[in-house]
């Protein structure tokens, strides 16, 4: 995947830099550090430079546009005309957040009123006037419709760049889930009208390519696997996994065969996500390898190539947002509540995200799978315990939108059933939790991730022009 671009553009006001020495010079400066500290977040930043009068307002939305960027950091440096930016906004059509940095968070007055002249006093104090200019230009944008956020602070300000720093991740999980190919192999579980999607929706939303696969495609690769593939995926599985000695040796070899294959039919069709099912008659070839995927499937999903059961289309699109936050994205289900302790549990018999594990992440026998076909291993591991974000793709009656809860994953007795299965605590309480999350609507599974994100997921709600709904 290429850099996320980024834009970048100041405002200023070319009246005022014959009239005060230096003013220019040090705007300059100010966003120089501004775009030096964005490229530190690993963003491509593309700087229109200072624009001071309508002529350069349009040259730099000329730039802006034919470099594609995937947001515009407007930088207020002192007054400017609102004519210097609405020429900028109307064309790149692209987020725009206003940056309202002063240079420090207060003014040395007693340095100030010893200044020379009043026109010096002046040219310090135009550069520290952002704040001027900011009802200006949102009164513009409101009356032009357009939309904007703001950022308001100093150059050095912890506050304001943990929400810049969110803004361009957000722009980057945008362009990684518009440049992503989602794999559907076999069919939805049939009766779970929660689950069935609109995959035009899920298209026109995110932009993402959905590639149909087909299991004799698999199940041709799985043939094809060598007995030296299989021992190293079997290694790979020893060194990710805790095995437990119940597995038995014919059930790992069957998963390593599986498992080798679906890495040749990711990379065959370069795909960066995945949704599946399959039953067919019973005993069928296929069942021999949908009921020895789940290790394999949560080999993927580690690599934030997440895989999502039971052909959840929605929620793998969830699980791979959380994996490009880099805050995992787990497959999960609610599995009961517990009263006494006001706790939510939520788990499943895969696939699972191993790096946000808290402790061993253990590959186990089941003798049944619950629902489904056949028998096979399973990943037995609890969500790392601390601060947790629970996202779902939710496909209403009107719109594709973000349900978004923060949470805590806390210790506590689990099911040890052969599935992920954790413990989550709410500030509302499990019952108001439950009530209004299931208002929303929401499919009865969700992607669990590590880390309170919600203020990115806002932000990256605002990039893909979805609505985002917190309960929490």
């Amino acid at each position: 995947m290429e850099t996320t671009k980024i834009g970048l553009f100041g405002i200023g006001l070319d009246t005022y830099w014959d009239q005060f020495d230096g003013l220019l010079e040090n705007l300059q400066g100010y966003q120089k550090q501004i775009k030096e500290k964005m490229e530190r977040t690993g963003v491509e930043v593309i700087d229109a430079g200072l624009v001071d009068n309508p002529v350069k307002a349009r040259e730099a939305a000329s730039l802006l546009h034919t470099k594609d960027v995937e947001i515009v950091f407007l930088f207020v440096s002192t007054y400017a005309l609102s004519s210097t930016v609405l020429p900028v906004a109307q064309k790149v059509k692209v987020p725009i957040v206003i940056l309202n940095l002063q240079p420090v968070p207060q003014l040395d007055y007693e340095a100030f009123s010893k200044l020379g002249d009043r026109g010096t006093k002046t040219g310090v104090w135009l550069e520290h006037c952002q704040a001027c200019s900011v009802p200006e230009i949102a009164s513009v944008f409101n009356r032009a419709r357009i939309g904007y956020d703001m950022v308001t602070g100093y150059l050095e300000d912890p506050e304001a760049w943990k929400e810049i720093e969110a803004w361009t991740e957000a722009a980057r999980v945008a362009a990684a889930m518009r440049e992503n190919r989602l794999g559907v192999l076999g069919h939805y579980y049939g009766g779970m009208l929660d689950v069935y999607t609109d995959l035009t929706k899920q298209s026109t939303t995110f932009g993402n390519h959905i590639e149909m696969l087909e299991m004799c495609e698999l199940s041709r690769l799985r043939e094809e696997s060598t007995e030296e593939e299989v021992n190293q995926k079997v290694a790979e599985f020893e060194q990710t996994f805790e095995v437990v000695e119940e597995c038995e040796a014919e059930e790992i070899e069957r998963a390593a065969r599986t498992s080798v294959a679906l890495d040749k039919l990711i990379k065959n069709h370069d795909l960066g996500s995945m949704a599946y099912y399959y039953e067919g008659e019973s005993g069928n070839e296929y069942e021999n390898i949908v009921t020895s995927v789940i290790a394999g499937n949560t080999l993927l999903t580690g690599r934030n190539i997440p895989v999502a059961g039971e052909c959840e289309v929605k929620n793998a699109q969830a699980m791979k947002i959380m994996a490009e936050f880099g805050a995992g994205g787990s497959f999960s289900e609610f599995y009961l509540m517990d009263f006494n302790d006001d706790v939510v549990m939520l788990g499943h018999d895969g696939p699972a995200h191993p790096v946000i594990a808290e402790g061993p992440v253990r590959l186990v026998p089941l003798p049944i799978y619950h629902g489904k076909p056949g028998k096979g291993l399973s990943i037995q591991m609890t969500v790392k315990h601390g601060p947790v974000t629970l996202l779902s793709v939710v496909e209403g009656p009107d719109d594709v939108f973000l349900l978004v809860a923060e949470g805590e994953s806390v210790p506590g007795p689990i099911l040890r059933i052969g599935n992920t299965n954790s413990r989550y605590r709410f500030s509302i309480g499990a019952r108001e939790f439950m009530n209004q999350w299931s208002a929303q609507g929401p499919s009865h599974h969700c992607a669990i991730g590590i880390g309170h994100i919600g203020h990115k997921l806002d932000k990256l709600g605002k990039m893909l022009n979805m609505r985002v709904v917190k309960i929490c």
